[in-house]
């Protein structure tokens, strides 16, 4: 019944020119009631807004729009137009519709195939709804005609021209504006018509269009366009710089694109062949030159396949290759010759090493048994425990040059990432494998010496625990089939020979300290060092600030004199750094052309390095009541631990501790007031004196953290040494757990502990009775230099170390 009913209203094309006849709003054919309102169809629009003068198209689909548009027609009617406030809504409540609308003319109406209509609609001016009259089968409102004024100066006139700048600003950077449309604004005779044309072509959101609708004064609208068009021109600003930027790739593309397609035609007309395929052909070709597992071969021919498939400007080309690279130059099969000559092995440890005997035997142990069977033996994993500077990774180093392998070294510490071992998967961009088979492509051999070093630092967080990675890698019976995560492929492991370093075994997780065999690296005895210094350092030092040839001599008093006042260590290192310090005096001296002495003795020591750091004789000037000198052991090797004990009469029994005390020493402390207690008839103590007595133990040096049992001991004589009045003789080192009942526990590093007692002059050594096995682990030099006292019970350390009361 709608067909292309003609109401006198222009064809669609040529919405532009209907509107351009307009210049002012006007109500037609419209007969006001008394009350100045009319009553007309009421047609809810969905998601725009239709402006005074302006010509739109409008989609009608639902059955109440539809009755309207039928009874607009039927009655020779026109429209009013508003705007619902949500466009989801298909049946509007008074709530749902803005009051402020737009009288509109129905023109052309068209049935589409869906059964809906095409309507153009014409604004005529903006109304008021004031009541809504009717629902079913349509809406109708009553409405009241708002009329707006046409105020007239220079400051309108001025706002209007800075308006349609930047609309033809506007008009030339968006792709959405027809061009003529600045033409038909220029056209614009009033303030209001103007700011309704732009409102109309923006892209505005429905609340701030129905917002421009309801400012009725002209000029105010026009200042709310005129921002919005000042945004919309640094909008298109950026739109424009983005799509430039975009084309420049794009056509950057092409032209590599096309340059490289001519680049391949000419190569082909020479006969030489485009370079991807000459880079596949050499890729090929080394495929086939070399010999890989089965399992390798398989997967490297699969990806060069996919690789041959594959345009040349494809993102996977570089990722495919790059994995075809690695798993060419990875030495699967191929091997160094070891060199299992037992005596050439141990004239290069000996040569490179002086002492650590019983670690160069167990090297030279498995050279032999290799050497007899080298299928039937597994290859172990060493783990070189001791303090720093001792000389656990030259050792390594040494070793490799013994079995002819190439050395690698990777430092563990504070590593907290499982893919560096492992390697990351290809899927991330960027993917590698892990360190241990960058390490093996990098020596071109599956059988080198790998030493991890500083193992008992390694970390963990979110990214994985690296020490769990490090069992497969680590144990025997896993690593001939280690998987990395880059590879994707299983890789033999059992031909290298891992050794790892630690200065202390408590971090190691307890699995991966069960697949190492454990190599203890205690301190250096002085004379030991004394013959480093001669054999290794002084001719190295020298050497390196050029003075090997200019007789320099270092005496052994000079030497002994460097070891116990200018460094307190249980390695080599610092010793070395004294030495070098001498030579570059001396150096500077020769340079600047002055005299320097050749022979070093104790007095040119101290000209050229200062006053000693270290007393060489540590122990206190005399013996004192409450003072144990307690042995400890740390991850540096042995060293003195003082303790003292006060008592504070008039008290309430108090037990006070500082010096930075662990939770096992505070026990061991707590034990030994509780035996003290215990034993307060045979020991001659009244027992009242422990409820009126506060003590307070105290270890100096408060800023290092200490703990272990084996402070047990000295604890237990200092206390009674306080409470008795009687000294303690200041030349004994005592070292010890102790039960509740009094009994003296075996500890660990007793050798270690012996070296440090003998270094600050201990005379006596007090030990449990238990590690009578690691006097065996002594130097026979230092057994002669201190009484070892062996002891089980507390009892047999006080005929030992106090002295009669004074």
């Amino acid at each position: 019944m709608f067909e292309e009913e003609d109401l006198d209203f222009p064809p669609f094309p040529d919405l532009l020119g209907a509107v351009m006849q307009l210049s002012e709003e006007v109500i037609d054919d419209v007969v006001l009631d008394d009350d100045g309102t009319f009553e007309r169809p009421l047609l809810p629009l969905r998601g725009m807004v239709l402006f005074p003068q302006m010509v739109t198209p409008l989609f009608v689909g639902r059955e109440s729009s539809l009755a309207a548009i039928q009874a607009a027609a039927q009655h020779g009617e026109s429209l009013i137009a508003a705007a619902q406030r949500d466009g989801e809504s298909l049946h509007p409540g008074a709530s749902d519709i803005y009051l402020i609308g737009t009288h509109a003319r129905v023109g052309k109406t068209l049935r589409l195939p869906d059964n809906s209509l095409s309507v153009l609609c014409q604004g005529q001016g903006r109304v008021e709804i004031v009541a809504f009259t009717q629902w079913e089968p349509y809406i109708r409102v009553r409405v009241r005609p708002i009329y707006q004024p046409n105020d007239w100066n220079e400051q309108t006139e001025a706002l209007m021209r800075a308006t349609l700048d930047m609309f033809e600003k506007v008009v030339e950077m968006s792709r959405r504006i027809p061009d003529d449309a600045f033409a038909f604004a220029l056209n614009a005779e009033n303030a209001g018509f103007l700011a309704d044309f732009i409102t109309t072509t923006l892209d505005l959101p429905l609340k701030a269009k129905q917002s421009l609708l309801e400012t009725l004064d002209p000029v105010e609208r026009l200042r709310t366009i005129s921002v919005l068009l000042g945004r919309e021109v640094d909008l298109l600003e950026t739109e424009t710089m983005i799509h430039h930027k975009v084309q420049q790739e794009i056509d950057k593309s092409q032209r590599e694109h096309f340059l490289r397609e001519q680049m391949r035609v000419i190569q082909g007309e020479l006969g030489e062949g485009d370079i991807f395929t000459q880079e596949l052909a050499e890729l090929k070709e080394t495929i086939a030159n070399i010999e890989l597992p089965e399992p390798v071969q398989a997967k490297a021919d699969k990806e060069l396949a996919r690789l041959a498939s594959m345009p040349p400007m494809s993102p996977e080309m570089g990722v495919i290759r790059n994995y075809l690279d690695w798993l060419v130059d990875i030495p699967w099969d191929k091997m160094s010759e070891d060199n299992l000559d037992v005596r050439h092995a141990a004239k290069v440890l000996n040569a490179d090493h002086y002492g650590l005997e019983k670690i160069k035997d167990r090297i030279l142990e498995y050279i032999a048994v290799k050497a007899i069977a080298a299928d039937k033996m597994k290859t172990p994993i060493l783990c070189f425990v001791g303090p720093p500077g001792v000389g656990k990774t030259s050792l390594g180093k040494s070793i490799a040059r013994a079995l002819n392998r190439q050395f690698v070294r990777m430092s563990l510490g504070g590593m907290r990432d499982e893919a560096e071992i492992r390697g990351h998967r290809r899927t991330y961009i960027g993917a590698m494998p892990g360190r241990i088979v960058q390490s093996l492509r990098r020596v071109g051999t599956n059988n080198p010496l790998f030493m991890l070093d500083e193992i008992d630092k390694i970390g963990k967080d979110f990214r994985g625990d690296p020490s769990s990675a490090l069992l497969e890698v680590l144990d025997p019976e896993q690593n001939y089939a280690f998987r990395d995560h880059y590879l994707d492929l299983d890789l033999d492991l059992s031909n290298v020979m891992f050794v790892t370093t630690a200065n202390n075994l408590r971090p190691i997780p307890p699995p991966l300290r069960d697949r190492m065999e454990i190599i203890d690296f205690s301190s250096y005895l002085d004379n030991e060092k004394i013959e480093i210094c001669r054999r290794f350092i002084i001719p190295r030092q020298l050497e390196q600030h050029g003075l090997d040839d200019k007789g320099i001599q270092i005496s052994e008093a000079t030497l002994k004199m460097l070891i116990r006042q200018y460094t307190y260590e249980a390695g080599v290192r610092n010793l070395e750094r004294e030495i070098g310090s001498v030579c570059r005096k001396l150096a500077r001296k020769l340079a600047e052309g002055k005299r320097f002495p050749k022979k070093i003795g104790r007095k040119q020591l101290e000209d050229l390095l200062g006053a000693p750091k270290f007393s060489e004789d540590m122990l206190h000037e005399e013996d004192e009541v409450g003072l144990a000198m307690g042995v400890a052991w740390t991850a540096n090797g042995g060293d003195t631990m003082p303790i003292e004990v006060n008592l504070m009469p008039g008290g309430k029994g108090n037990l006070q501790l500082t010096g930075k005390l662990g939770d096992v020493l505070k026990e061991s402390a707590r034990l030994a007031l509780t035996y003290t207690r215990s034993r307060c008839k045979e020991l001659g103590i009244e027992p009242e004196r422990f409820d009126t007595t506060d003590i307070h133990i105290h270890m100096p040096e408060g800023a290092v953290p200490k703990d272990g049992p084996s402070a047990g001991v000295p604890l237990t004589i200092a206390l009674i040494s306080a409470f008795t009045n009687r000294p303690i003789s200041r030349t004994v080192g005592m070292t010890g757990e102790i039960t509740l009942r009094g009994r003296v526990l075996p500890v660990g590093g007793i050798r270690e502990k012996a070296l440090a007692a003998g270094r600050v002059g201990i005379k006596t050594f007090v030990m449990p009775k238990k590690n009578h096995s690691d006097l065996q682990e002594i130097p026979k030099n230092l057994r002669q230099q201190l009484n070892f006292v062996e002891v089980s019970r507390i009892e047999d350390v006080i005929d030992v170390a106090l002295l009669p009361e004074f």
